[in-house]
C-alpha cells in the first residue's frame, strides 16, 4: 500500500487547459472518489496517475516516489476499466494470470494468487469460462480479480459500474467497498454518480472544469458544502435554491424573496444587510408547517416512491422539491405551507456562489 500525492498538477491538450493546478492528498489505505460532471477532468487525472497520460506540470507521487516519468508498469498500480478490457480468447483463469506471466512469476505463485482472488470474488466456478460466457457483473469481478492477483500498491477504478444496470450497480458498489475493507489497498475511484461517491468513499474530491471545488468525507461535503456548485451536485434529489436578499435588523436576519415572502436566515449564516444571496435547503430538510407558519407553496406534482413521497411545489416563484417520510395525498394546484429547517439550511453569495457561514 502507498499514499498518493498530487502536487499542482496541470494538463493541456494543445491550447486547452484541462487540469488546473490540482492538489490532492490520498492517504495510505484510503478509498478516494473523484466525482464531478462529464468533462471536469476526473478521468484525465486518473489516467495521469496511471501513467496513461503525460503530465504538463506539477508532480504525482506514489509511495513517496515521483512517478511523472515512470512507465505505467513501473508504478505498481492496477486499473479497472469501464469496459472491463478482458482478453476475449482467454479463460477467466488466463485473464487473471496474464500479468503475472509477463512478469515471469512462478506458476505456483500465480495459481495461489488466482485461488485467493477467486475465493474473495466468488469466481471459483467461472475460472474455465471465456468472457463471452459471463454476465456484466461477472466480467467486472474478473477485471477486479486481475488487479488483485498483482497485489499492487494502488487500485485505480475508471467508472467501472457505468455499463451495468441499476440493480447490479448497487450490488457491485457494495462488493467493491467490501473488497476494499478486506484488502485495505489505497484506491482511487472515478465516477459522475454522486450516490456512488457518497456510499463508497472515505474521501470525496469534487471537481469542476479541471479544479478541485472541495475535498472531505462524504458527510462533511454533504453537510457543509463549500459553495453552491458542490451543494447542488452532492445529494439526491439535489438541493433547492431560492434567490433573495439578506435583511438584517436589530439582531434578526431574514432572507426576502421577489414575491415578498421571507424566511429566517440559516443558523450561523454570515453576510451583509442588502446582500444578494441564494437560500439553499435540501428536500429532506423541509417540513409541513402548521397554521400561518412557513411559506405558502403550490403543489405541482406528487411522486410516491413507497419509502417516501416527493412533492414538487412552487415556493417564492421557484420550483422546490420536498421529501416526506409520511404519505400525503396532495393534489396538483393545492396550496400547502412549507417550512425549511433553518438549522440545516445554507446561504450562498449570489455573485460568487461561496457559502456564507462562520
Amino acid at each position: 500500500m502507498a499514499a498518493v500525492q498530487i502536487r499542482k498538477v496541470e494538463k493541456y491538450f494543445g491550447a486547452t487547459h484541462i487540469i488546473r493546478g490540482v492538489d490532492i492528498d490520498m492517504e495510505d489505505g484510503q478509498f478516494t472518489v473523484l466525482v464531478g460532471p462529464s468533462g471536469c477532468g476526473k478521468s484525465t487525472l486518473l489516467r495521469m496517475i496511471a501513467g496513461l497520460e503525460e503530465i504538463s506540470g506539477g508532480e504525482i507521487l506514489i509511495g513517496g516516489r515521483v512517478v511523472n516519468n515512470m512507465m505505467p508498469k513501473e508504478r505498481d498500480i492496477a486499473m479497472v476499466f469501464q469496459n472491463y478490457a478482458l482478453y476475449p480468447h482467454m479463460t477467466v483463469r488466463d485473464n487473471m494470470t496474464f500479468s503475472l506471466m509477463l512478469a515471469r512469476q512462478p506458476k505456483a505463485l500465480a495459481d495461489e494468487r488466482v485461488r485467493k482472488a477467486a475465493d474473495i470474488l466468488g469466481l471459483n466456478d467461472l475460472l474455465d469460462r471465456f468472457p463471452r460466457q459471463l454476465s456484466g457483473g461477472q466480467r467486472q469481478r474478473v477485471a477486479m480479480g486481475r488487479c488483485i492477483v498483482r497485489d499492487p500498491q494502488v487500485f485505480l477504478f475508471d467508472e467501472p459500474l457505468s455499463n451495468l444496470d441499476a440493480k447490479l450497480r448497487v450490488q457491485m458498489r457494495t462488493e467493491i467497498k467490501e473488497l476494499h475493507q478486506r484488502l485495505k489497498t489505497t484506491s482511487v475511484y472515478v465516477t459522475h454518480d454522486q450516490i456512488e461517491a457518497m456510499t463508497m468513499a472515505d474521501k470525496i474530491v469534487v471537481m469542476r472544469d479541471g479544479i478541485v471545488e472541495q475535498t472531505g468525507s462524504p458527510l462533511e461535503v454533504y453537510d457543509r458544502p463549500a459553495n453552491q456548485f458542490v451543494a447542488g451536485f452532492i445529494g439526491s434529489p439535489s438541493m433547492n435554491f431560492l434567490p433573495g436578499v439578506l435583511k438584517r435588523s436589530d439582531g434578526d436576519a431574514r432572507v426576502e424573496f421577489a414575491d415578498g415572502m421571507s424566511l429566517p436566515a440559516p443558523t450561523g449564516a454570515t453576510g451583509q444587510d442588502g446582500q444578494k444571496v441564494i437560500y439553499g435547503t435540501r428536500p429532506e430538510h423541509i417540513d409541513l408547517a402548521a397554521g400561518n407558519d412557513g411559506v405558502v407553496s403550490e403543489v405541482v406534482v406528487v411522486e410516491p416512491t413507497g419509502a417516501d413521497t416527493q412533492v414538487f411545489t412552487k415556493m417564492a416563484g421557484v420550483e422546490v422539491t420536498s421529501v416526506f417520510r409520511d404519505r400525503h395525498a396532495f393534489r396538483p394546484g393545492e396550496m400547502i405551507r412549507l417550512r425549511p429547517d433553518p438549522a440545516r439550511a445554507h446561504l450562498f453569495d449570489a455573485a460568487s456562489g461561496a457559502r456564507l457561514a462562520v
